[in-house]
């Protein structure tokens, strides 16, 4: 059986995701002003950063549509027998939503999955997927093992633009008002595909420190091999975490990975975060 894997532009396109024969990665639209723009195709995190730092256009993001879904599985049908089509958080976007109606309307077999998560974390799950098929998992033991994975993700994110995160209606207008006048920095988790607020700190150090707390508890706990730092356009402050952070934990792999524009759009461009999944007890 021949597997298309179908996911979205939130994804971290590393040269494994790029090359890979048998993924397709759907853009994400990225709205300023009356203009849009296919994140990744027409617009890079570094000219969306430049845009939202120069001008006072409004900035959204908005999911592939039905039909950019339904198009492309039918095109697909002609060459896979299955696809299976993994997306960022439904709490993020609409995009598993899309994915899931087009599924409906095509002959081939579909499996649409919620990531529960964004960016490097879903490409650890497509290229896991696809090292248990050529491993000779069947498909359904897959997705299983797909879908325990996804539970035992932890992700924290310290964001980097409250004034970024109200523009983008994430954060209302009192809360803004409050955490710019006492610089607070939200530290917010991920937890079962939401966003939601961790801790408030008063300081970037701090909120560094309360993240490696929050690694260091989870390691208390479970095992881990790998981890991802993620950043907006900051990449020297990921690889200065990572230093620090592959001294005290010799036997864990860390990488530096781009958060991308959609998210951007929402956290800023100074955002950092750290994300990994458990391995099984």
């Amino acid at each position: 059986m021949k597997i298309a894997w179908v996911t979205d532009s939130t994804v971290h396109n590393t040269e494994a995701i790029n090359k890979h024969p048998d993924i397709y990665v759907v853009p994400m639209t990225i709205l300023i002003g009356d203009d849009e723009y296919q994140d990744g195709i027409e617009l890079t995190p570094h000219e969306l950063f430049k845009t939202l730092n120069s001008s006072d256009k409004e900035v959204k993001t908005s999911q592939p549509s039905i039909g950019i879904f339904q198009e492309l599985y039918e095109q697909l049908a002609g060459s896979y027998d299955r696809i299976i089509s993994i997306h960022v958080s439904s709490h993020f976007s609409g995009t598993v939503s899309s994915a899931t109606q087009a599924a409906q309307l095509v002959e081939i077999p579909v499996d649409v999955i919620d990531s529960k998560i964004l960016s490097n974390p879903l490409t650890e799950l497509i290229l896991s997927g696809i090292k248990w098929l050529e491993n000779g998992i069947p498909i359904e033991g897959v997705i299983h093992q797909l879908e325990r994975k996804i539970d035992r993700a932890e992700t924290y994110v310290m964001v980097g633009s409250l004034e970024q995160l109200h523009k983008s209606g994430r954060m209302n207008g009192l809360s803004f008002f409050i955490g710019s006048v006492l610089k607070i920095k939200p530290i917010l988790s991920i937890e079962e595909g939401k966003l939601s607020v961790k801790e408030k700190v008063r300081s970037i150090n701090k909120g560094y420190s309360r993240m490696k707390d929050y690694f260091d508890d989870a390691l208390s706990r479970r095992r881990i091999h790998t981890v991802s730092i993620l950043y907006g356009l900051n990449k020297n402050d990921a690889l200065n975490w990572i230093e620090e952070f592959s001294v005290k934990y010799p036997g864990i792999s860390f990488t530096a990975n781009p958060l991308g524009a959609v998210i951007g759009v929402h956290v800023g461009e100074s955002t950092l975060g750290i994300s990994w999944f458990a391995e099984e007890d």
